[in-house]
């Protein structure tokens, strides 16, 4: 598949304001005490990620992954491989999830009240959030590269996926910068360190497109990019119920987070209709 110098800027520029979108977390991080009004902020913003990236994969991810697959195997064969795909997508991110140990965890972003007590923290403990701080930024580096790889493959197909994908994914980084952020911040107590770090976690972002780029444009086929929308699909919907919803519930109310899932399964319905 030919890709024009056109082309691989506009995907890696995606797949960069992505994951530099940790820097943003990085920010709020400093803001970290009003722990309600960044709760809501939190919450309304994971949800909108959630529900964007929810009506992407079912509704336009994987009806290209069926149609492309039909074309080449038949309705049925090309629907069950569109199947298969998918459900590996999910298992893979599962497979990364589990890997990363549960406290060192990305989804496990720090509240308020955690912050309130790095603040008040010993010197030992505060070499215990400064060595936090680095495996979070090396966990989320690890969970943020098959991201890179799913907006290259969006990217690819034009702006039509390639837009929206990139702000869902932005959306759902800055609690990530937030993980990384808040225990540097309280470790060194240096801003300037909490920002660079929350922002280096976001770069394995546009590595793995460049990754993408590199070893998987030379063999890039109208059916295997089928096949890598159903992937992807997968890997936004693991993300989707098994990190952005409930961390959306834990920052705010119930139907704070609802409103932002159906707001961005409206917003993304919409908006595809223009793009």
């Amino acid at each position: 598949m030919e890709v024009t110098i056109g082309q691989f800027f506009f995907v890696f520029a995606l797949t960069l304001f992505a994951g530099l979108s940790t820097g943003l977390g990085g920010i709020l991080a400093f803001f970290a005490k009003k722990e309600e009004e960044s709760g809501v902020f939190l919450s309304a913003s994971l949800g909108f990620s959630a529900g964007v990236m929810v009506y992407i994969s079912l509704v336009e991810l994987m009806s290209q992954a069926r149609t492309g697959l039909a074309a080449g195997y038949g309705s049925l064969a090309g629907g069950l491989f569109a199947v298969g795909a998918f459900a590996f997508g999910i298992f893979a991110t599962f497979l990364i999830d589990r890997l990363i140990p549960e406290v060192e965890n990305p989804h496990h972003v720090r509240s308020g009240s955690e912050v309130c007590h790095a603040e008040h923290a010993q010197e030992n403990e505060r070499a215990k959030f400064g060595r936090a701080g680095i495996l979070f930024a090396l966990a989320i580096g690890i969970h943020n590269f098959p991201e890179g790889l799913a907006t290259f493959a969006a990217g690819l197909s034009g702006t039509e996926l390639g837009i929206p994908i990139a702000i869902a994914i932005a959306l759902h980084n800055i609690p990530e910068g937030i993980a990384v952020a808040v225990p540097i911040l309280y470790a060194t107590g240096s801003r300037k360190k909490a920002l660079l770090y929350s922002l280096l976690s976001g770069l394995a972002e546009p590595a793995g497109a460049l990754i993408g780029f590199l070893f998987l444009l030379p063999l890039l086929t109208p059916t295997l990019l089928s096949v890598l929308f159903a992937i992807v699909a997968g890997v936004m919907i693991y993300i989707s119920f098994d990190e952005l919803l409930p961390m959306a519930e834990t920052y705010g109310k119930h139907h704070i987070a609802l409103a932002g899932v159906l707001g961005g399964m409206l917003f993304i319905g919409a908006g595809l209709e223009f793009l």
